[in-house]
């Protein structure tokens, strides 16, 4: 918030609001918005964890801002990086020019467990495979941002932006009318607009849509149940869905209606039981067969996380360059590759400096964080990437920024990311704002919400 002791300019309009608050006023808007985010039923399930199965994700109520400035260039930079990545998806299930060119190594590609031989040759509508994009950003200076991974299958947490927003707005109206806060709640209609937009060929009149959930069991049900109302379109678990010659089907209390647009929010693994897991009691027997043949899209396409594999995302410079023809605007955090006999050798002789994470991680889970971990946990990781040096992948812990968070002694500096969501469809488009996570313990860079993060109310402000 400061630079050499004076507020930055974005966050100048703040000043007034937080010194007019005092503590007694902060708890009780803090109980406030916990109240909201209960009531409307805003919870978040972490696997494995005891206690509350449906816990609240902490909310801090200082916003993250940007100035329309900075946003038009991290703007700029996710749409180029979204449009290479389908690029190369498209690339890799088709001809594969990139891996013959010698740009990306093939068993990268070809023996990656996300790449699916079932969609080999099937070029899906409009050749969108990601079709929302969810690019993860730190901060490193007043100009630097890095590319920390890109989330290609279903990424979460768009609810959690629109609630974020809804829940200031609500608390703190005066700030909203005396701030050119640019807003973010066209997403649900964007989303459904571009869910559309790719309807497969065979689809002759408006498209059905539906959303395609593992059920209320799963961590992020809340953003499924919340898209689907914001959308106007069914929410549907695998047994409400059945297929009938060419299509699939719904079921509802007026007989069947034919699906054209599945928005999935399950893995690839359990969307059809023909085709890939035959033990899934989640998908839909024959999804794969009228997907293939045109009767059906899937959102995102199986295959598409193969574009967001932690060892493929070192080269998403290269895809930008070698399919666009362009400079990346954004760069890569520099990574090691174990795989790499060379790079393998740097890691462990740096475990203590460096942040380690699986290749096919996600969630904040499998990773060392060496300068906040101890000697036994470095050395229980060393063996681990020695047994399996191709399952990891070693990053530099990066002088993250840190944004203004409410904390029991006042307000207090805490590291953030952002992952702002890019629709890919007929046209490129994000709302201006993102999800922010906080690491809410100082001192900490892990800020997902399954190890104990936070979330931000994100502002971009029109001048």
């Amino acid at each position: 918030m400061y630079e050499d002791g004076q507020v930055r300019p974005p966050y100048a309009r703040l000043e007034h609001w937080t010194r007019a608050m005092p503590a007694e006023l902060r708890h009780l808007k803090q109980a406030e918005a916990e109240a909201l985010f209960r009531r409307i039923g805003i919870t978040f399930a972490v696997y494995g964890e005891g206690g509350d199965p449906d816990r609240l994700i902490p909310f801090d109520m200082f916003p993250r801002v940007f100035t329309q400035a900075e946003w038009l260039r991290l703007e700029r930079g996710i749409k180029q990086r979204a449009r290479a990545l389908n690029a190369f998806l498209v690339d890799v299930y088709g001809r594969g020019e990139i891996v013959r060119a010698g740009r990306i190594p093939a068993h990268l590609v070809y023996r990656n467990a996300a790449y699916e031989k079932a969609v080999v040759g099937f070029v899906p509508p409009r050749g969108v495979y990601s079709h929302i994009v969810g690019v993860d950003l730190v901060r490193t200076g007043p100009d630097q941002f890095y590319v920390l991974e890109d989330n290609c299958r279903t990424p979460s947490g768009v609810s959690y932006m629109l609630e974020n927003r809804e829940i200031m707005m609500r608390m703190f109206p005066a700030l909203f009318r005396e701030n050119p806060i640019l807003p973010v709640d066209r997403y649900p209609e964007l989303l459904r607009r571009t869910l559309a937009s790719v309807a497969p060929a065979k689809c002759d009149r408006d498209p059905t849509v539906a959303i395609l959930t593992p059920g209320h069991y799963n961590s992020a049900y809340y953003e499924h149940s919340f898209l689907a109302d914001m959308m106007g379109v069914e929410l549907v678990e695998g047994q409400d869905l059945f297929v009938e010659g060419e299509f699939v089907w719904m079921r509802t209390t007026e007989g069947p209606r034919k699906v054209d647009v599945i928005y999935r929010r399950i893995d690839d693994a359990f969307l059809d039981p023909l085709c890939f897991r035959p033990d899934s009691a989640l998908g839909v027997p024959g999804l794969m067969d009228v997907y293939r043949s045109g009767g059906v899209t899937i959102a995102s396409a199986p295959g598409a996380g193969v574009a967001d594999d932690k060892a493929i995302y070192t080269y998403v410079p290269e895809m930008v360059r070698f399919y666009l023809g362009e400079a990346p605007i954004l760069e890569n955090v520099p990574t090691w590759q174990c795989a790499r006999a060379d790079e393998l050798k740097h890691v462990l002789e740096n475990l203590h400096e460096l942040v380690v994470k699986e290749v096919h991680g996600s969630g904040g889970y499998g990773m060392l964080v060496g300068p906040c971990s101890t000697k036994a946990q470095i050395a229980a990781f060393r063996a681990k990437i020695e047994a399996n040096p191709g399952n990891y992948i070693a990053q530099p812990t990066l002088a993250l920024s840190t944004c203004p968070t409410f904390v029991e002694e006042g307000i207090a500096p805490r590291h953030v990311d952002l992952r702002p969501y890019c629709l890919m469809g007929e046209r490129v488009e994000l709302v201006p704002g993102g999800l922010t996570r906080v690491a809410l313990t100082e001192g900490s860079l892990v800020v997902n919400s399954s190890q104990g993060g936070g979330v931000k109310d994100t502002w971009v402000l029109a001048e």
